[in-house]
């Protein structure tokens, strides 16, 4: 069916984005289910069901699952233009636009309680790469302690259990001791709780972006589909 400049703008945005919404989907989903089905972490869920590991592991699987399919119902009712699709689609947009926007609020008003919850679940990987040495749980320590900045949770090089995946020391002093994971990553949610309600609102916009276009593409869909019937009905 032909569409004009705009309904054709409005398709390939919602393909594009619907792409990148795959992307962390996909590694949202991946890191969930791994840290649920891996030999060293599943029986931490056998042990305690309502730690703070098992529930951050549970909203990643589910997280991944709900992007991923709002991205498949997404991109077929852009890809071939179905009205029922890009319905669906955006009320599921609707929905997690929302979602995102409350929980962005949420973690702001409570960002001590929040920045403590993500420490806890810090202390849990890096717990369980102490006494497994897993090599997946070591890569993940590896990134939170490059973009932190920080070194397990003594921060003393001597007597750190994991210091092969903390940061190069920078200056003198960090060759001794550096910053405490833990005390990083509440510091963080505290002092930079503005800027975590804004990711959380950020992706929500792009994802109201997303249901504008939808909206837009709906619209000339049904618009074409009327002007197809008169047509037909004028030549019989």
């Amino acid at each position: 069916m032909a569409l004009d400049g705009c309904g054709l703008v409005c398709k390939y945005i919602l393909i594009f984005f619907n792409v990148i919404f795959a992307l962390l989907g996909f590694v949202l989903l991946g890191l969930g289910l791994w840290l649920r089905f891996s030999n060293n972490t599943r029986p931490i869920f056998d042990i305690d069901g309502s730690s703070t590991f098992v529930c951050g592991v549970i909203i990643l699987i589910v997280l991944g699952t709900v992007m991923l399919l709002l991205v498949t119902i997404g991109d077929y009712g852009a890809c071939s233009e179905n009205r029922c699709a890009l319905q669906l689609s955006s009320v599921l947009l609707s929905i997690l636009a929302i979602a995102l926007v409350c929980v962005g609020v949420v973690a702001y008003a409570q960002r001590q309680e929040v920045g403590m919850r993500v420490a806890e679940f810090y202390t849990s990987i890096y717990t369980l790469f102490a006494a497994t040495g897993d090599a997946g749980l070591g890569v993940t320590l590896l990134f939170v302690h490059e973009m932190l900045h920080c070194c397990g949770v003594t921060g003393i090089t001597m007597l750190e259990l994991v210091k092969e995946t903390c940061p190069r020391p920078q200056g003198f002093f960090e060759h001794i001791a550096m910053s405490t994971c833990p005390g990083v990553i509440t510091d963080f949610f505290t002092s930079s709780a503005p800027m975590v309600m804004a990711i959380f609102i950020g992706t929500g916009a792009l994802l109201i972006i997303t249901l504008v276009c939808s909206i837009i593409l709906l619209k000339q869909i049904k618009r074409n589909l009327l002007g197809y019937a008169v047509r037909y009905s004028a030549v019989h």
